[in-house]
């Protein structure tokens, strides 16, 4: 059991990491390198706070009682929390015992190991991010390629772990009618999907690409309308799904 690990930040009443009001946990170290991340300073693996769980639930049990008036929890998001599975694991083991719904926010691009196992055995509900079910534009997006990450979703559908599908809407690239009809086909395949999220793109972190040097591709790229946002809960909520 790994008792520390490294993470970036954590928001004490998050209210978009998964239901009611939640302790969010930002996790150090992310494998992917999305055109659009609003974090890209959590990339960098082993680096930022060393956190002991220890610590954390002391935090943590002080908002115990707003997350059960409004059935929250604990998210850990990241950077990419696979990359930590034994210390996010010790943590959800003490939230379980403290009776805490668990949650991770996660971009599923990883290899199974005997550790997530068991992150994912005290794992209540699965943030899954895709990105896009089209394997070229998933490598134009990431840099990385799709197929560990439907790897993953299989897996949760299997062991019937609930999951909230998140799928960021960002202009001309990741709002193609075809391409969103195709992801809402492949998620009817999966027993798992209790909840669609579409999320439209924003260009809120583009000043810590500038900070960090990096060169941030979408600078011109509008936020994404309205309308087409609602087009895209449509296309989901025709197939069957929730939204």
């Amino acid at each position: 059991m790994k008792l520390t690990g490294y993470t970036h930040s954590v928001e004490s009443c998050g209210t978009v990491d998964g239901p009611g009001i939640r302790f969010v946990v930002f996790m150090q170290g992310c494998p992917l390198r999305c055109l659009y991340c609003h974090n890209p300073d959590t990339w960098e693996p082993n680096v930022g706070t060393e956190a002991h769980v220890k610590t954390l639930m002391e935090e943590i049990v002080k908002y115990r009682s707003y997350m059960r008036f409004s059935g929250g929890g604990v998210t850990v998001s990241g950077g990419e929390p696979l990359l930590q599975p034994l210390f996010v694991a010790a943590l959800f083991e003490r939230c379980r015992e403290n009776g805490i719904h668990t949650a991770i926010d996660t971009s599923g691009f990883c290899k199974m190991t005997p550790q997530i196992e068991r992150l994912l055995s005290f794992t209540d509900l699965v943030l899954l991010d895709i990105k896009s079910i089209v394997p070229e534009r998933f490598l134009e997006i990431t840099g990385a390629e799709l197929e560990p990450v439907l790897m993953f979703a299989k897996y949760l559908s299997n062991l019937s772990i609930p999951v909230w599908v998140r799928h960021v809407l960002v202009p001309g690239l990741t709002d193609d009618e075809t391409e969103l009809r195709l992801l809402a086909r492949y998620l009817t395949t999966l027993t798992n999907v209790k909840k669609v999220e579409v999320i439209p793109f924003h260009k809120m972190g583009e000043y810590k690409w500038r900070q960090l040097g990096l060169d941030y591709t979408l600078g011109d790229v509008p936020p994404a309308h309205s309308r087409s946002v609602e087009k895209a809960k449509n296309i989901f909520i025709s197939a069957g799904l929730t939204v």
